[in-house]
Parts: C-alpha cells; sequence; structure tokens
C-alpha cells in the first residue's frame, strides 16, 4: 500500500501532541536529573567498587565512538571469559591485553603464566600497519595489530595454533544498555528510551570455533507516546535478530568463517568510507556505536595467510541491507522533493534471494617496510537504497529499492612516529542519485564517485588523544540536476581527554567545507566499574534543508547512555 507522508517533512505539529506538557517542559530538565540521580545515589555501587589501576600511558588510539574499535571479537559484544584469581592485571590493562591464538581469544585455553602488563602510550599509538623490529611470531605479530586500531577485519590475522578436540566453551556473555534521548529541536518530543540486551556465547568441539549471539532492541517511547506515525510504532517497537553466529575451522591452508558475521575492511573516525560490506542501522543516522550500527552479513568468507601477505574472498549468499526505518521517523533519509507535488512513500521492496542476487568481493592485505597496505573488490547489491520517482498529476511517488553496483579501493596505515597515518580510497559504479529535474522519467541519474579520507591521529598528551580528517567524493559526469555538488569536502576533529580512570570528556565535530553545513557530538563518560559505563551528551545539527546534517536541523538531542557489561 501506498503510505502518506505524514507531515515530517516541514511539519510544525504542537509538541502537546508529542506527551504531556509536563514531561514536553521538563524533558532537558529531566534527562540532567537522571543523570545526577545516577552519580549520587550509587552508595551500593562505591561500597563494592575496586580501586583500579590505571593502565600504562592511559591511552588509546582515536575512535569516533568509544566501542567501535573493541579488543577482541569477544570484546565487540562483551563476550570475554571472566577474569581468574590468578591473573594479576587490573581492569583497564586487562581490556588491553591482545591473544596470541585463536584458542585464547575465544577464552578457551588457560593460561601458562600471568597476562603482561597493557603497553606503553607511544606502544599503544601504533596502528595496524605498525613496524616490527624482528621477524613475526605470529600473524598477529606479523601485522602488529595494537589493540587500539583493532577491528573486525583485523581481527581475522589471529593465528589457529591449537585445536583440542574435546568440547570447550564459554559461558553467556553480553550486556545491557538503556538509552534515553529527548530531541529539544521543534517540536520537541521524547525521542527515544531503549532498552538494549545482547548476549551471545563462544566454544569449540573436534577442532571447530562457534559463535552465537543475539540481540533485543525495545523503544517504550512508541508507547508511551503518540509523537509518532503508527507505522513508525509498529515497525521499530521491538527488534529481535540474530547477530554474529558462525563456524571457524580450516582446511589445509585456507581459514574459513561461515555465518552471520562482520566484515570490516576499513574504519575511520565517525562515518564509513571502505567499509563497504557492511550494512548499517541508520534509523538514528550515524549517531549510535558503530558496533551497534552494523549489520552483519550471512557469509562465506576464506582466508590465507602467508609471511607478510593475507588474501581474503566472501560470497554473500544472503545479504543484508541498510535498516533505514519508515517514512516519519527521526532520520529517514527523504528523497529530494518537488514543490507542488503531494510526496508519497511506498514499502521498501528488498531483492529476491536468489543466485543472481548475491554479494561477493576479494581483499589482499600487504606489510610492506611498515605500511600496512591492502586492496579490494566488491561487487554487491547496493546495501542502500535509491528512490526511483513516479509523476501524476497530483504525487510524486517514490518506490525504495536496491541496484546493483561494484566497488573497487583500497586502505593504508602507517605509524609515523608523531602520528599514525590512516587513508581509505573507494570508487563507486553504477549507484544512481536522485535529481530535482521534473523532466527525467524516474527521476534517478547514474553517477560514478570516487571518496577518498585521509586522517591522522596524535597524542599530544598521556591522558588526550587527537584525530583529524579531510574527505572528499568526487562525482565524475557531475549531473546539475542533483543536490551535491562536484567536489563534496568535508573535515572532522575529535579530541578526547582523560581526567582520571574514571572520568574522560569528548567532542567530535564533523563539518562540509562546501557549506556550512555540521554536526557537533560533545558527551562526558563516567565509568564506576571497568563493566559500567554512563554517558551524557548532545547532538546538535546545523545546516541548510538540503545539507547532509541540515536535513536533521530540527532533530538536536540530548541523550543519556547506562551500560553494564557482563
Amino acid at each position: 500500500m501506498k503510505a502518506f507522508i505524514d507531515g515530517r517533512i516541514g511539519r510544525s505539529r504542537p509538541a502537546g501532541q508529542a506527551l504531556p506538557g509536563w514531561l514536553r517542559r521538563g524533558g532537558p530538565a529531566l534527562v540532567l536529573g537522571l543523570a545526577m540521580l545516577v552519580c549520587t545515589a550509587t552508595p551500593a555501587i562505591a561500597a563494592e567498587r575496586k580501586p583500579i589501576t590505571k593502565a600504562t600511558g592511559g591511552a588509546r588510539s582515536v575512535a569516533a565512538k568509544e566501542d567501535a574499535l573493541p579488543l577482541s571479537r569477544d570484546t565487540l559484544f562483551g563476550l570475554d571469559a571472566p577474569s581468574t584469581g590468578a591473573q594479576t592485571v587490573p581492569p583497564a590493562a586487562r581490556e588491553e591485553v591482545v591473544p596470541a591464538t585463536r584458542d585464547a581469544l575465544f577464552g578457551l585455553e588457560a593460561p601458562e603464566k600471568p597476562a603482561e602488563p597493557a603497553p606503553s602510550a607511544p606502544a599503544r599509538m601504533a596502528t595496524d600497519s605498525a613496524p616490527t623490529p624482528k621477524p613475526a611470531d605470529s600473524r598477529e605479530a606479523l601485522f602488529d595489530l595494537a589493540p587500539a586500531f583493532r577491528n573486525e577485519t583485523s581481527q581475522t590475522l589471529a593465528v589457529a595454533e591449537a585445536r583440542p578436540t574435546g568440547r570447550q566453551g564459554v559461558g553467556p556473555r553480553g550486556y545491557l544498555q538503556t538509552e534515553l534521548a529527548y530531541t529539544y529541536g521543534e517540536p520537541e518530543h521524547w525521542s527515544k528510551t531503549m532498552l538494549r540486551l545482547q548476549v551471545g556465547t563462544a566454544g569449540q568441539h573436534a577442532g571447530v570455533k562457534w559463535k552465537a549471539s543475539a540481540r533485543l532492541d525495545y523503544n517504550p517511547v512508541y508507547d508511551l507516546t503518540d509523537f509518532y506515525p503508527k507505522p513508525v510504532r509498529d515497525a521499530e517497537r521491538a527488534r529481535f535478530f540474530i547477530h554474529e553466529t558462525y563456524l571457524d575451522f580450516a582446511t589445509g591452508d585456507w581459514e574459513w568463517r561461515v555465518g552471520r558475521q562482520n566484515v570490516v575492511w576499513g574504519e575511520m573516525v565517525g562515518l564509513f568510507f571502505a567499509d563497504v560490506v557492511s550494512a548499517k542501522d541508520l534509523r538514528e543516522f550515524v549517531l549510535p556505536d558503530f558496533q551497534i550500527q552494523r549489520i552483519p552479513q550471512w557469509a562465506v568468507r576464506a582466508e590465507r595467510f602467508g609471511e607478510d601477505w593475507h588474501a581474503e574472498l566472501i560470497w554473500i549468499p544472503y545479504p543484508s541491507y541498510d535498516l533505514i526505518g519508515k517514512p516519519g521517523g527521526d532520520f529517514y533519509p527523504y528523497p529530494p522533493l518537488l514543490p507542488g507535488l503531494a510526496p508519497v512513500i511506498e514499502a521498501e521492496q528488498k531483492p529476491a534471494h536468489t543466485l543472481k542476487n548475491t554479494n561477493y568481493g576479494l581483499r589482499i592485505a600487504r606489510l610492506i617496510d611498515g605500511w600496512d597496505l591492502a586492496a579490494f573488490y566488491y561487487n554487491s547489491l547496493d546495501a542502500a537504497a535509491i528512490f526511483p520517482r513516479e509523476l501524476t498529476a497530483t504525487q510524486q511517488i517514490y518506490r525504495p529499492r536496491h541496484r546493483r553496483i561494484w566497488q573497487v579501493g583500497g586502505t593504508l596505515g602507517k605509524d609515523l612516529g608523531p602520528f599514525v597515518l590512516k587513508a581509505e580510497l573507494i570508487y563507486t559504479d553504477g549507484r544512481k542519485w536522485n535529481t530535482v529535474d521534473p523532466t527525467d522519467p524516474d527521476g534517478l541519474v547514474k553517477q560514478d564517485t570516487l571518496d577518498w579520507v585521509l586522517g591522522a591521529d596524535f597524542q599530544p598528551g598521556v591522558d588526550t588523544r587527537l584525530n583529524a580528517q579531510v574527505f572528499q567524493r568526487i562525482h565524475f559526469d557531475h549531473d546539475p540536476g542533483i543536490i551535491p555538488e562536484r567536489r563534496e569536502t568535508g573535515a572532522s576533529l575529535l579530541i578526547n581527554h582523560k581526567f582520571n580512570a574514571r572520568w574522560e570528556a569528548e567532542a567530535l565535530l564533523i563539518s562540509s567545507l562546501n557549506r556550512s553545513d555540521r554536526l557537533l557530538r560533545p558527551k562526558l563518560v563516567w565509568k564506576p566499574q571497568a563493566n559500567r559505563r554512563i554517558s551524557l551528551g548532545v547532538d546538535v545539527f546545523h545546516g541548510p534543508a538540503t545539507g547532509f546534517f541540515g536535513r536533521f536541523d530540527n532533530r538536536d538531542r540530548a541523550y543519556l547512555e547506562l551500560r553494564h557489561d557482563f
């Protein structure tokens, strides 16, 4: 059925219809009050709190989001095995211990000696490509996978040395997270009261490693208020899905991973560039942590390792696509609309699951004189939806669809001493863009693009880290009917400072250099214990209605997040 956009575009619905007046007027104060309540009314937590020894250096490399760069696959979802009495490493340092084998990664082998202390601050500033002064004795050492820059791609380099035939495993691990968000842009409303639970386990049997995890999201805001249209409330109230769930095994020189998994080919700060394989949950734009945004793919992945190289083949028979929600959601990606015609957004149509609609790709990485270089090719049905258009006498009708594209690109990383250099380059062929030209039959024009990003991570102080990036998208054969200019350039700056072992502050600014179009994200983080985190911050959008950030100019919000890992 066709569904008219309910007025979220340029809507001026009275705030009183969104929620009771006392909630509307006291929204921001209530959010701040909740934070103060948590900080002051936790005597039980304080009583059981143990001193946390500050890890040497106290800083990791920069990431836009704290959980975007986990230390291991299990850490990504809170599946680490609990510490034992014999372990002497304090919690802050223990989080940065690098597993030497996949058995250690899954917590399936007992340590022969206490874990080594966390590396010094300069050592932790190394990237995936940091040079090694002596021959590597493992694939982890070969690519110098410093915890600060570890991602899913890097983690695949962990060597599988021992494969016991007995049945082993770890108990359930995961996290519980509560997220509150109050949008103070007009119209004011509660936009999120999320309860998020993720649980998983891992183990091995007869030489086969396995992992299983699932996540449940429930947002009571859709039950407590009628601000959002019914299709949005029904679609986004609750979501249960299988997260990373796969088998790991080896055949000869090849290592295989089969199942639902994250395949991360690139990772920068704040935005996605070379991370072309992952589908994303974009119902909150790019605001959530990367680990929450990424949607795993059902894939078959084969990897082979040489002395200084790594090859990776992937086949995705059952692709996942970006989750954009329903029209009327706060961050629904509306296409540019024509004036004078009523807009209609039909239901998104996803491709049938047939052999011709599968995705596949190849990635090759090599370490040369400390430079971590990688190149990839990926052919897929675009995870991002396009919006073909049909015009009638009174309506403009859009039908979200997915079309095939191919992408080729590369990444590099290098520790240059004073700073860590990272770069990504991606050429995309076949993607179509919406045009505002009313004479175009379907409202789409093909635009091949080249994206590049250059970033540097600095550590000006022991407890301060800084990241700066510049990025650009070039449209070849630029069509004047599309909103972006031929060259769209932007920059970002992230500053993080740790006041002590428990308190830190962070601010991220991402801005267009073509126009006044930006996103500012300051936040304050308190960690009362190693497995507990409380974050308080704001997301501030600014720009024109057609800007990448400015289209959400009235979505400014304050938020509070409480997370417990177990």
